[in-house]
């Protein structure tokens, strides 16, 4: 049986007091909603419906180019009506998974088992048991032991509020019961809206089993209303990943302080120091290290490289055996090859450097093509912007470039060739060369420094 999933995420989010729509806060660098849509697409639905409401424009904006229907919830009149704008998208003979688009870290396993519920014909229903369930819907059980209705809190009576395990919102049924549920629904309630949860009590009366589920830990279901919320939330997902890594092999020098804002692979024996943070597609080889305060993005580190402390590595390829900084900034487009080495305070930026070359010092190296074995001096620059077109320096394997010298692209540097420090190199300079590029030195006998003029 197809499923159609249905992600709530109209609703406004005053507790965040922001002007982005809540379901737009990141976690671990990207929006909420964007985890439960990952999640959703694990399922290969038939159709992922998105129902907005409060600045809808943003939300589907930040979500296009993705495979999804956004619905409008016009007036906000509870989840009921929000998921009834879904419903004319929807057949009859369907699977409907209703999620959250503010409650991020629910496991795509997790809702298989709705839905293997749901295509038997039942309803399955997320439940979680919490020691504090003030605010939460209350999962209501007949003498046998099945769930017979949920009661919200404001509505329960002293009684129910005793009840624990409550309900999450998260459900899956068949599409035809909801067509046939969702136009009976009340708003006579203490909130005046039109509750989904009341459909449970619906299917109970009809004779429909309602089977519930909880899941592996409470936070798969935590939603988030505040800013609070959503820090502790961010915080228990990191420790997640950060246990998987170490049951894969990497030694991290403190769990707790290491952050994950996209994908991370990493083969055996990694070490990772403290205050790292690893954006997009990071892949790092067997026996990496990573000194501490470093943010690796788009980036692959080839087995045996190690990245010392404070280094920023963007959109760059690193082979094996290499070495960054510490304080380097490794630009996008920059491929360093085996066994280089990229020292303290330089800076690359779309550039190629040789197997065994080495750019130790207070360097930049811009629009350039290093080859093997060539020594970069300290405070040397690739002079390739000329405030309107960025131009290319090669440098021949073997070169020697003095410290403190300026190289003026398009310029070649030839194999072998040396180039004398404070130099600012023009032209050309063939194989073997030694090109020397500065003024004449003058020394003055008898020199009388300026004095300081009275007041």
């Amino acid at each position: 049986m197809k499923t159609d999933v249905v992600i709530l995420a109209a609703g406004q989010g005053s507790r965040m007091k922001s002007a982005l729509p809540k379901v737009m806060h990141g976690l671990a660098g990207k929006p909420m909603l964007q985890h439960v849509v990952d999640s959703a697409q694990r399922l290969a639905p038939e159709a992922l419906h998105v129902v907005i409401g409060h600045e809808g424009e943003q939300v589907e904006q930040a979500m296009s180019g993705q495979a999804l229907s956004f619905v409008w919830q016009r007036e906000q009149l509870g989840t009921g009506h929000a998921v009834a704008q879904a419903m004319p998208n929807i057949g009859q003979d369907s699977v409907v998974l209703v999620l959250y688009g503010d409650v991020p870290l629910t496991r795509p396993e997790t809702l298989e088992q709705l839905i293997r519920i749901a295509a038997h014909g039942d309803l399955g229903l997320l439940t979680v048991t919490l020691e504090d369930p003030t605010g939460y819907g209350r999962i209501i059980r007949n003498a046998v032991g099945d769930v017979v209705a949920i009661v919200e809190h404001k509505d329960a009576t002293e009684q129910e509020k005793l009840v624990r395990e409550v309900n999450t919102g998260i459900l899956a049924l068949p599409s035809s019961a909801l067509h046939e549920w969702l136009p009976k629904l009340s708003a006579d309630n203490a909130q005046g809206e039109y509750y989904l949860t009341d459909v449970i009590a619906m299917a109970a009366e009809e004779g429909m089993r309602v089977r519930a589920i909880q899941p592996e830990a409470e936070q798969e279901v935590q939603g988030v209303n505040n800013r609070q919320q959503l820090a502790q939330l961010e915080r228990w997902y990191q420790r997640q990943l950060a246990e998987a890594l170490m049951a894969d092999g990497v030694t991290l020098a403190d769990p707790a302080r290491i952050d994950i804002r996209g994908n991370l692979k990493t083969g055996q024996d990694v070490l990772i120091d403290i205050n790292t943070i690893f954006e997009g597609e990071v892949v790092l080889g067997e026996g990496v290290e990573v000194g501490a305060n470093c943010i690796i993005r788009n980036a692959r580190i080839g087995a045996g490289t190690r990245i010392e402390a404070n280094s920023m590595i963007d959109g760059a390829v690193v082979a094996e055996h290499a070495q960054v900084g510490p304080f380097a900034r490794l630009r996008p487009g920059t491929e360093l090859a085996a066994g280089s080495k990229v020292g303290n305070f330089v800076e690359t930026k779309k550039a190629r450097i040789g197997a065994g070359s080495k750019v130790n010092h207070l360097t930049y190296i811009g629009d350039a093509e290093i080859g093997v074995d060539v020594n970069v001096g300290a405070g040397t620059i690739t002079c390739n912007y000329d405030g309107v077109n960025k131009s290319l320096t090669r440098i021949g394997d073997g070169a020697f470039i003095g410290s403190n010298s300026s190289l003026v692209a398009p310029v070649e540097i030839g194999a072998g060739a040396t180039v004398g420090a404070g130099s600012t190199v023009t032209k050309a300079v063939s194989d073997n060369q030694l090109a020397v590029a500065r003024g004449k030195q003058i020394n003055l006998d008898n020199w009388a420094r300026p004095q300081k003029k009275g007041s």
